[in-house]
């Protein structure tokens, strides 16, 4: 577990915006992405009829679209106590296995702390 005054203040950055995606659009997981120029992507789960994604997945593809060609970090704050694979798959096809991927919990604190690999 790697407590949120552990981390540098942009990751800490990401971890809030991922939490106040959550929270105001009442969704299931928030996430948030920082790409290779230090822009921050955030999203919440996408549950349409026709179209399921995480936010994690959402959050990566809202970078690609705007034209990130790299990812340095990625959050989500969510009830789930690991990433999954799909959300490390996305980040590490973006951002490539070292990009790290946070995972907090409602709270804000960071329970997990992989590597997108």
């Amino acid at each position: 577990m790697t407590e949120s005054t552990d981390l540098g203040p942009e990751d800490r950055k990401i971890v809030t915006l991922a939490r106040s995606a959550r929270a105001r659009n009442g969704v299931p997981e928030g996430a948030a992405v920082r790409d290779e120029t230090g822009r921050t992507y955030v999203a919440g789960t996408v549950q349409l009829e026709s179209l399921k994604l995480s936010a994690l997945q959402t959050a990566v593809a809202m970078a690609v679209a705007s034209g990130a060609t790299s990812l340095e970090a990625a959050a989500i704050v969510s009830e789930a106590q690991t990433p999954s694979d799909a959300d490390r798959a996305a980040v590490r096809d973006l951002g490539g296995p070292q990009t790290p991927v946070l995972l907090a919990g409602p709270d804000g604190a960071v329970r997990v702390s992989v590597t997108a690999g």
